[in-house]
């Protein structure tokens, strides 16, 4: 399972690992109450620039063989050092790879899989019966669904309902001849003879009705039998289905309590234990970090640096492309990540520092109310929910100021460019209002994947966030909300044309829709990962280039411009 580091990058491209943090893998760890390793309550790993290129390695050897191009799926490799002090590398699939657990050179599944562990064993061969089970009430259940009364009680009753139907409409219309003869008898009989005809009418109308009710009976006295198979069909569909639930829920369960999962500090703990709010999500711990982190524990291996990327067609919502490097999976990685990487040595952590500098953001302009920052491509403008998703423009300000720092508005973390910072709530407020009346003017660079013949233009396409794709948003007529864009073809090449953009309008993702969408201009900006399909393209070629706003205090016209980089 260990592999040298040769095997991935070339020996002189060896540099110390000691390098900034790209991104950290870690959380929030409680083992029972033993305080983590580094002296805080995150518990954490990074993954490096060296670390990426022990991927990017791998990368290649996986580009050099088709069966690693069937389908989509994160990889990924885990630097460590063993006891000797050599340095190694583990590399891990998600899953399974062309449909088997365990891959000559991977790493192996963790011990709920592990056929050398008796406990494993027990639950491998429960799992089988169970599925064998499961498989057979399948089975039963669709035979059920498809008994043949089922079939015969709807062709039967609907030839029936006609015949109702037929018979409704020609008693209908003998109901209403009958009205008529009604108004004529009343004009001309009178007394005994008058009394004696609309008795005939009488009858003839509850004879109607006989015949109406004889053909009802007839019709559920045919249809029941049918109806009774049916029901009872249906009661052992409930039933298969109340066992079925309860089976599937006891072998997962099982599962879980067998999925035995050990950190650096020699603890172990099931996924139930570490998820006992709720079933862990299906292929908990089958990812790559739970598996590599798993046997670096239990092997007596150091980890240093670790990193997960995509390989393979994009995954089904599209979040997900080839040769991208991605945090650790929300739902199931992430909860186990504390607990995991519990026991690490503090040194690790003291050694690598992310980049939260501001001073290593460029300030194009900046006074006692406001700033403005040059951002770069691959930052996020405001922190996000998690703690991969912390580092940010804004959270790098606030770290270095006593005072509340506000983004006026954002750029997609892709976009660099012009990013306006409030330095107090009033500033805030008044800058964020100009933003609302549009009184703030901003132009965007930006370079297509390939010409367009068009020189310039408006685009207006109504754009909606679709609930079950995010974050990705789309052209939707009766949900959307009203974008508009002017453009500027400013150059043009053989592989491509540069554009200046103008928003009108200020929604997510605006631009990058209005150039991708057929509808707009219909081809995508180079190296938009989400809405083209460029993966060797090192960044978004988007940049926010200007920016002019009123003074909230002073009034004076501000016009500010920042290089664009590509």
């Amino acid at each position: 399972m260990l592999h040298p580091i040769s095997a991935f990058i070339d020996e002189n491209d060896f540099f110390d690992n000691r390098s900034s943090a790209l991104y950290w893998y870690g959380d929030r760890c409680d083992s029972g109450g033993v305080a983590c390793a580094n002296g805080g309550s995150i518990a954490k790993l990074p993954r490096t620039r060296f670390s990426e290129m022990i991927a990017r390695g791998l990368m290649q050897h996986l580009a050099t063989d088709e069966r690693y191009s069937r389908e989509g799926k994160m990889y990924g490799v885990l630097l460590v050092q063993d006891l000797l002090g050599k340095q190694w590398v583990l590399k891990a699939f998600s899953g399974l790879l062309n449909g088997e657990s365990e891959v000559e050179g991977w790493v192996t599944p963790i011990s709920g899989r592990d056929p050398l562990q008796l406990e494993a064993n027990r639950v491998m061969l429960e799992e089988a019966h169970t599925l064998s089970l499961l498989e057979e009430m399948k089975q039963q259940l669709l035979a059920l669904q498809q008994i043949p009364e089922r079939q015969q009680y709807e062709v039967l009753s609907q030839e029936l309902e006609t015949q109702l139907q037929a018979i409704a409409q020609h008693h209908c219309q003998r109901k209403a001849n009958r009205q008529v003869q009604r108004q004529r008898l009343s004009q001309t009989l009178i007394d005994e003879a008058l009394a004696a005809s609309l008795e005939i009418l009488d009858q003839q109308s509850r004879q109607d009705g006989i015949e109406r009710r004889r053909l009802k009976q007839q019709r559920d006295d045919i249809l029941k039998p049918l109806k009774q198979k049916i029901e009872q069909a249906n009661h052992q569909i409930c039933h298969l289905k109340r066992q079925r639930k309860t089976l599937s829920q006891t072998l997962q369960a099982q599962m879980h309590h067998a999925y035995q999962l050990t950190n650096f500090l020699g603890e172990t703990r099931s996924l139930r234990q570490l998820m006992p709010n709720g079933a862990p999500p299906t292929g908990t711990g089958e990812c790559c970090a739970p598996k590599l982190l798993h046997y670096a524990a239990t092997h007596k291996l150091k980890p240093l640096a670790m990193a997960e990327f995509w390989w393979g067609f994009p995954s089904a919502n599209g979040d997900k492309v080839q040769g991208e490097f991605y945090p650790a999976c929300r739902d199931r990685c992430q909860p186990l990540m504390g607990f995991l990487l519990s026991g690490l040595s503090p040194q690790l952590s003291a050694c690598l520092t992310p980049i939260q500098n501001s001073g290593s953001l460029p300030i194009v302009y900046e006074d006692d109310w406001l700033l403005v920052v040059d951002k770069p491509s691959g930052l996020l403008s405001v922190p996000g929910r998690y703690l991969h998703t912390q580092d940010s423009v804004l959270s790098r300000f606030q770290r270095g100021s006593e005072d509340a720092i506000y983004a006026v508005h954002r750029l997609d973390q892709d976009t660099s460019g012009l990013l306006l910072l409030a330095r107090d709530a009033a500033t805030y407020r008044q800058l964020s209002q100009q933003f609302q009346q549009r009184h703030v003017h901003k132009v965007y660079e930006a370079v297509l994947a390939q010409p367009i013949e068009q020189l310039h233009g408006m685009i207006e396409l109504p754009l909606w966030s679709d609930p079950c794709d995010r974050p990705k948003q789309k052209v939707d007529w009766q949900r959307g909300k009203p974008s508009v864009t002017r453009f500027q073809v400013i150059d043009r090449a053989q592989n491509g044309s540069r554009l200046e953009f103008v928003p009108l309008t200020g929604r997510t993702h605006q631009l990058r829709v209005h150039a991708a969408d057929e509808r707009g201009l219909g081809v995508p900006i180079l190296g938009d990962r989400l809405y083209g399909k460029d993966t060797a393209t090192t960044r978004l070629h988007l940049h926010a280039r200007s920016l002019s706003f009123d003074h909230p205090h002073n009034g004076q016209r501000i016009y500010l411009q920042a290089e664009t980089p590509f």
